[in-house]
């Protein structure tokens, strides 16, 4: 924690960043005019990096359904909400890996770290890469399958939150879990790259129910959706809402270093079951629009 109080009162840190997004926003070709009317974007992007980055969800989870509010069509949604995740979650993933590195390497319970994260990497760009080289069309809308992807994955975080109350914390990879983690990779390198989010979800709720660290889990799912987005935002370029990512991009990098501080102050409990009503909520809304 102090770690980051001590990131964020850098000054030469907040003068290096505020001079980059000052620049960022000079250097673009909106007039004051336009950019004026998406000042509000910051606070997404903040929200946005907050929750995914102490939840292992990607961004997604928050900006899809307000880019689908705001008219933004199937494939402007996904290339936005991967361009902003590329700030927030890459923010997060350095930070969880920093967290690693100066707590956690001798920690027994953190020894697959690495391991989880080499693996499910490496299938889910390779699919993502596939998916959007070859432009494998979603088997539905976005809008469908993003709102029962969010109610099916809320429905089972709920379930699985006291059925394996008690129980011992894990520490070792099973051969059966390399296997997994292998077809979790695939699956859901597949629906990152139709949905902007999946991958990172899957990945921490597996190893939530295998019963390995909690923090683990988020910190993995979070390096994972980062690594995963960068390698699908260089396929999507030209559909990027880029008044959008102004905004919303550099503020997910504010959000992405607060967050590894929230979910260290967090129950494993009520970390579930924060994540679990957001997607609840966010699927029913689809659902019934």
């Amino acid at each position: 924690m102090n770690q980051n109080k001590s990131l964020l009162a850098n000054p030469l840190f907040i003068l290096l960043f505020i001079s980059t997004w000052v620049g960022l926003i000079l250097s673009s070709s909106f007039s004051w005019q336009v950019l004026i009317g998406y000042v509000h974007f910051t606070l997404l992007g903040v929200v946005g990096a907050i929750f995914a980055n102490s939840t292992g969800a990607g961004g997604g989870v928050i900006f899809i359904p307000m880019f689908n509010q705001l008219n933004f069509t199937e494939v402007e949604s996904v290339a936005t909400s991967f361009a902003i995740q590329c700030f927030g979650m890459t923010a997060g993933a350095i930070t969880w890996y920093h967290h690693y590195h100066t707590e956690k390497t001798d920690l027994r319970l953190w020894q697959g770290f690495k391991r989880i994260i080499s693996l499910t990497s490496i299938t889910s760009i390779l699919t993502i890469s596939l998916a959007l080289y070859l432009s494998i069309p979603s088997p539905a809308s976005l809008t469908f399958s993003f709102s029962w992807f969010s109610l099916v994955l809320g429905l089972f975080i709920i379930i699985t939150i006291y059925s394996f109350k008690g129980s011992k914390e894990r520490s070792q990879l099973a051969p059966y879990d390399y296997i997994a983690l292998l077809v979790i990779g695939i699956f859901g390198g597949a629906i990152t790259a139709w949905l902007s989010v999946g991958v990172g979800e899957i990945v921490a709720i597996y190893l939530i129910v295998r019963r390995f660290d909690i923090n683990m889990a988020v910190a993995c799912a979070v390096i994972i959706s980062a690594i995963s987005v960068w390698f699908a935002i260089f396929h999507l370029q030209v559909d990027i809402y880029w008044q959008v990512v102004l905004f919303a991009g550099p503020a997910a990098v504010v959000g992405g270093i607060f967050a590894k501080t929230i979910v260290t102050h967090l129950s494993a409990t009520k970390l579930k079951l924060f994540f679990a009503c957001w997607l609840l909520i966010s699927g029913l809304a689809g659902v019934i629009s």
